[in-house]
């Protein structure tokens, strides 16, 4: 059985909803961010880098949410959540949630995580003013042309669909309006209604 490593509100919950999405046999496992339990030694045994999610399973760890997702689609095939016979068009969705990772939420960290960059308190301030701008950059590029519709890559539903939801969901927290990108928001608004996405939000506490 699958092991799922996640903390509330982070990334970990598009990995969450895809297990759910693809039938998979999985157990959780809560990490306390507030107690600091990433950075214990129990928990750096499993991901050394202190971060979420973590997903073992038999062969490994897996960390990283891109690969993951990845190995969710593989692993359950029958679950249809990638195009796994198209190379390109595999590759696209990767590329999708290549920007997801390394540019949105990099940029939504800059809010709450300056001090991986930076070690003055004012650049800190910097950082979290500029986020609003920076992050709605990267919504307005997904909003006017990455996102296909009515999912990420077009009329099929793809494991870039929870990951999108999870960090659509922190548009408020970084100071957009998200009526300001209605295409994401009815994404975001449609992925909620989703019953794999529900029992995930429930299993998680934030339904």
């Amino acid at each position: 059985m699958l092991t799922l490593y996640y903390a509330t509100n982070t990334c970990a919950l598009a990995s969450h909803i895809a297990l759910e999405e693809a039938g998979a046999a999985f157990e959780t496992r809560w990490v306390d961010f507030g107690a600091a339990e990433q950075t214990k030694p129990e928990y750096l045994k499993i991901n050394p880098k202190g971060r979420v999610p973590a997903l073992v399973a038999e062969h490994g760890v897996l960390t990283e949410t891109p690969a993951i997702l990845a190995y969710i689609a593989q692993r359950y095939p029958e679950a249809g959540v990638a195009p796994l016979d198209d190379p390109f068009a595999f590759a696209e969705l990767q590329a999708f949630m290549s920007y997801l990772c390394a540019t949105v939420h990099v940029a939504h960290a800059h809010r709450a995580r300056g001090y991986r960059w930076a070690d003055d308190p004012a650049a800190f301030e910097a950082m979290k003013k500029k986020v609003p701008q920076s992050v709605g950059a990267c919504f307005a590029l997904i909003e006017e042309g990455m996102l296909r519709g009515p999912w990420v890559m077009g009329d099929a539903y793809t494991i870039a669909d929870p990951y999108l939801f999870t960090l659509a969901r922190w548009m408020e927290l970084d100071g957009l309006d998200p009526h300001a990108f209605p295409r994401v928001l009815d994404h975001r608004d449609r992925m909620a209604d989703r019953p794999a996405v529900r029992r995930a939000l429930n299993s998680e506490g934030l339904a």
